[in-house]
């Protein structure tokens, strides 16, 4: 089981959390962007630069994932498609994406596209709080405990 992060628009806390959790569990984790990213110098934490260009971070993590990794990423077509092969989708709230939600995300996604299309403003999310850093480094956990066999 590997980690795969959707690095162009990860938060800064949510990364130091990964970084954390991979070094104290010797996951192997690769951060993909397209831009460089500063990463910790440790064996289990790698980086990929792609190009720059609409869904090329999203669409060199697809190419790579196997059946049983997770991704973190708030990118709900990415998450679609992560599910689609096999892996596990987990955004920077920490929510869990799956087979069961993952369909109601999409659609709501698509029709908060329209309404901004419309010139609709529909705002953004909140800013991630202290709360939410904290369900995401629990549930994270929770994966890591199950799946990676520690945490």
């Amino acid at each position: 089981m590997k980690i795969w992060v959707d690095a162009d628009a990860c938060p800064a806390v949510i990364k130091e959390i990964l970084f954390k959790a991979a070094q104290r569990t010797g996951v192997q984790m690769t951060l993909v962007a397209n831009r460089p990213v500063r990463i910790p110098p440790l064996s289990c934490i790698h980086f990929v630069q792609v190009s720059a260009g609409l869904d090329v971070a999203d669409n060199e993590i697809v190419k790579r994932l196997e059946s049983g990794d997770l991704v973190i990423t708030a990118d709900i077509p990415l998450a679609a498609d992560v599910i689609e092969k096999g892996g596990w989708a987990l955004n920077p709230r920490g929510e869990m994406y799956s087979v069961e939600n993952i369909r109601a995300r999409l659609a709501a996604r698509d029709f908060m596209d329209s309404l901004r299309a419309s010139g609709i403003d529909t705002g953004g999310p909140p800013a991630l709080n202290k709360s939410d850093r904290q369900i995401f480094a629990n549930q994270l956990d929770k994966f890591l405990t199950k799946y990676a066999g520690s945490a």
